[in-house]
């Protein structure tokens, strides 16, 4: 059980609200809730959490803009919560760094399943991002790449690089096998935790993202190969 965590939810439907609260309160987990985006901002700088469930439709300010401006001074995990299924939602959840997505109606089980797993994923790299400075350099070099493990920093030619969290992530676990063709399942399994819903697609996209950030070419890659049939091959 995770007892020391802090969870805030972002819900304006009261009822769905009180209930998560309740079942997670159970679980137990630290709850905060809100009903809307302004009341978010304030509430995840001040209340710290180490996860967000967030409601996409909000009074005010929505889901996807709160996510925007959070993402830029936090790396938390955020889990969407949507009425909607549309997968242009999916893409943009995941654009502006959202890391889960999970379409109402949903069940509890299956929620606090995710919340879990997220919550152990980041346990676990901060602990091997822990590691890897306590007993080697910080930084790893790609030749004009580096990344910093501490401060979870890419750099081109000294040029910090903008990353988001998953990005940062995925190019660290395929880094770390440079040289072995890794399968998306392989991919999903390490950096999103679980069996995420959006599949090989959420992998795909991601790896888009970061030839666009870190290739000199990204329509014609030399960094992050595509492995016909298994996935994708990180050559430095």
């Amino acid at each position: 059980m995770e007892t020391q965590s802090k969870i805030l939810i972002v819900e304006d439907e009261i009822s769905l609200q009180e209930t998560l609260a309740y079942n997670l309160q159970k679980e137990g987990y630290l709850v905060k809730a809100v009903d809307n985006g302004n009341a978010a901002l304030t509430t995840a700088r001040r209340f710290k959490p180490n996860l967000i469930i967030m409601d996409l439709m909000l009074p005010g300010i929505d889901g996807l803009e709160v996510t925007r401006i959070l993402r830029q001074e936090m790396t938390v995990p955020i889990l969407m919560l949507t009425a909607r299924d549309e997968e242009i939602d999916r893409v943009i959840g995941l654009e502006i760094g959202a890391d889960d997505y999970i379409t109402k109606p949903f069940s509890m089980r299956e929620l606090i399943a995710r919340i879990k797993a997220h919550l152990r994923r980041i346990r676990l790299i901060h602990e091997e991002f822990t590691n890897q400075s306590t007993h080697q350099d910080q930084t790893l070099v790609f030749g004009n790449l580096k990344m910093n493990l501490s401060s979870r920093q890419i750099s081109i030619n000294d040029k910090t690089v903008e990353m988001k969290p998953k990005e940062f992530e995925l190019l660290y676990c395929l880094a770390k096998h440079k040289g072995q063709a890794l399968t998306r399942k392989h991919l999903l399994e390490e950096v999103w935790g679980w069996d995420f819903y959006g599949g090989s697609r959420t992998v795909d996209v991601h790896i888009r993202w970061l030839r666009q950030k870190i290739e000199k070419e990204p329509a014609n890659p030399t960094r992050i190969v595509t492995v016909r049939g298994i996935g994708y091959r990180f050559d430095g």
